[in-house]
């Protein structure tokens, strides 16, 4: 097991005859950014798998040339967020200071 990151999420962009499993095929889709509840790097390969939990909350080990990092949330503890435009934007309000006014001098 590697450390990571707290509340790195993670995106995928599935390699076309990547290395198995194939996330879109088992229960992973493209608009959700999935927790990395771990990390593991089997001795033998360079790859890298990530510990994810899908959307029918099974637990798999994906390779991470089908990952992209989406974000760091480190005080969420859920396992799936939506990557939808309206999600982003909400998630960025929450993490994101209050704007201070502009004041504009000439």
């Amino acid at each position: 097991m590697l450390w990571i990151e707290q509340g790195l999420y993670l995106r995928v962009e599935e390699l076309t005859n990547g290395p198995r499993p194939l996330p879109l095929l088992s229960g992973f889709n493209r608009d959700t950014a999935y927790r990395a509840l771990g990390c593991f790097n089997p001795s033998e390969t360079s790859d890298a798998y990530y510990i994810l939990s899908n959307d029918r909350d099974e637990i798999w080990f994906i390779c991470n040339r089908h990952l992209r990092t989406a974000f760091l949330a480190p005080a969420s503890d859920a396992f799936r967020l939506a990557l939808t435009p309206a999600a982003l934007l909400a998630r960025a309000a929450e993490v994101l200071p209050a704007a201070a006014p502009l004041h504009l001098s000439r």
